[in-house]
């Protein structure tokens, strides 16, 4: 019966937060809230002049620098793609034929 006792005991400890751990902030500048009175860090309507155009790298370079992005990706037909939204990132969509057919951020 003792056993019993302290296993359960055991096993209610490790559900029970640590005193000195806080929560992180929901909306802290850097952790995907915007920072107010500043520019979007991605802008997706410049790079529309690139609609139609065969990718290559030097026009993933081009991209990103009209939309002012961080970072830029560049997603295929059937490619698996993670879903975390990044306002800083450009998205260059391609079609079959390698044609940006849509630009977008996050």
């Amino acid at each position: 019966m003792r056993v019993l006792l302290a296993a359960a005991a055991l096993m209610g400890a490790g559900c029970v937060p640590h005193p000195d751990s806080t929560p992180p902030p929901d909306a802290a500048p850097g952790h995907g809230a915007p920072i107010p009175n500043e520019e979007p860090p991605c802008n997706a309507g410049p790079p529309e002049v690139l609609l139609g155009r065969v990718w290559s790298p030097a026009l993933e370079r081009e991209a990103q620098r009209l939309a002012g992005a961080r970072a830029i990706r560049t997603l295929r037909p059937g490619q698996v793609v993670t879903m975390e939204f990044r306002m800083d990132r450009l998205n260059l969509h391609l079609n079959a034929q390698e044609k940006i057919e849509r630009i977008n951020c996050g």
